[in-house]
């Protein structure tokens, strides 16, 4: 369990670090505003800048997303059932979440080394190179598919054990992992 949490852990802090990106991507939107309607001098650059960024950052968040278990859920099935059932139902969502990620991350590695050995270039007037975004989305399903992983393995655990004492996060509740 050791392991789980470290691996959980570094999960936390990928996560508040992409955070600020979100940050990024207003300085940018709120640049492109105000040279567009203040100046009357949009810039050619900040729609594919905003894309990239705020595309980054959705990909890159999922697995911190999912720790602190804020991706939808249907509660109506979870909280009127018993410890055991809810964790039956978390296996069976994390089996899909993990071929889900598996194929996602198969896929987006082919989809990094293509644009990147090809030097695929955006079709904006700048052709900035894809490779970055790409590679994003590949990180990101790594990541997600991981914190798969040890939610399928907490989930097990509550199957045998609905008692068990499964701490994330080095101790922390869901609710503290700000």
């Amino acid at each position: 369990m050791r392991l789980l949490r470290q691996i959980e852990n570094i999960n936390i802090m990928i996560g508040k670090a992409i955070s600020f990106l979100i940050w990024i991507g207003i300085v940018v939107l709120c640049w492109e505003v105000i040279a567009r309607y203040v100046f009357g001098a949009p810039t050619i650059w900040a729609h594919g800048y905003t894309q990239r960024i705020f595309g980054a950052y959705f990909v890159l968040v999922g697995a911190y997303t999912l720790i602190r278990g804020n991706h939808v859920r249907v509660d109506l099935l979870l909280n009127t059932r018993s410890p055991r059932f809810t964790a039956f139902l978390d296996l069976i969502n994390c089996i899909f979440l993990i071929i889900w990620g598996s194929v996602l991350i198969w896929e987006g590695f082919w989809f990094f080394e293509d644009a990147w050995r090809f030097n695929e270039l955006d079709d904006s007037v700048l052709r900035h190179p894809m490779w970055p975004i790409k590679l994003s989305l590949f990180l990101g399903a790594v990541l997600i598919t991981v914190q798969g992983v040890i939610e399928a393995i907490r989930a097990l655990v509550l199957l045998v054990n609905p008692d068990a004492d499964i701490r994330l996060a080095a101790g922390a509740q869901r609710s503290e992992i700000l």
